[in-house]
């Protein structure tokens, strides 16, 4: 059984993180390692995860200063032990406690580097309250060409590919997601795979989406990623990236 490590990166998140926690360690997938990556909080957070770790083993955690969230993403890609790595953002939560053991299930059955779902947006105050529903779709690399991407947060992915590619770039503050997944798509030697169920539920008001002027800097920022990694017509990628958002609002 393939061994799967869950990564949090946590700065003075303890009003959201029980829930966050709660998610990943109701998984009935059994060989799992939980990093939380801690930049040094002040709030209650560290004493929130140091509860938590004296009571499950399989957490291990850390809290030291870094350079925000993708800095601490990278810290914890560099201290995984698994040979499946995936992400949940402190202000997230896990949507079901079998999702792990499909995720992993479908990795192997199609012998894929990695696998990816569906995200929903939810209300802060209300979690039953699904304000956007992300629906992926089956990967090909034409799709790349028009802004499409699946939901960061659902993609999982083999130990082999960060060794191969790297982690989350620096240079970028809002978009390092979008730039590491097209490092990641575009190569030719990788497979993915779609599994139609959703993975994660993130709360509304997350860094790329919480004003206009962050929606502006994201879009600044994909349109540079899109350029880096050679997108051939990247405006019209970008204007479809934006445009695709749309549908999303709508009533599922």
């Amino acid at each position: 059984m393939l061994k799967l490590t869950i990564i949090t990166a946590t700065y003075n998140s303890a009003r959201t993180l029980q829930p966050c926690m709660r998610s990943v360690l109701r998984q009935d997938y059994p060989n799992l390692e939980y990093l939380l990556v801690d930049g040094g909080s002040s709030d209650g957070t560290v004493e929130l995860i140091q509860d938590y770790a004296d009571k499950h083993p399989c957490i291990r955690w850390a809290s030291e200063p870094d350079r925000g969230l993708y800095d601490a993403l990278n810290k914890g890609i560099r201290k995984a032990e698994g040979e499946v790595l995936g992400f949940v953002h402190s202000d997230d939560f896990l949507a079901s406690p079998g999702i792990l053991s499909a995720l992993v299930a479908a990795l192997t059955k199609d012998q894929a580097d990695g696998v990816y779902g569906d995200l929903q947006y939810i209300s802060a105050g209300q979690e039953e309250r699904v304000i956007r529903r992300w629906k992926s779709r089956a990967f090909h690399a034409r799709l790349l060409q028009k802004g499409w991407m699946p939901a960061h947060p659902t993609f999982f992915l083999r130990r082999h590919v960060y060794e191969k590619h790297g982690g989350f770039d620096l240079d970028f503050r809002i978009a390092a997601d979008y730039d590491f997944m097209l490092r990641v798509l575009k190569d030719p030697s990788l497979t993915f795979t779609y599994l139609p169920r959703v993975v994660t539920k993130m709360r509304v008001g997350g860094n790329s989406n919480g004003s206009l002027r962050n929606i502006l800097n994201k879009s600044q920022e994909d349109y540079r990623a899109m350029k880096k990694n050679g997108l051939s017509f990247p405006l019209g990628a970008l204007l479809a990236k934006n445009l695709s958002k749309i549908p999303q609002f709508l009533p599922g």
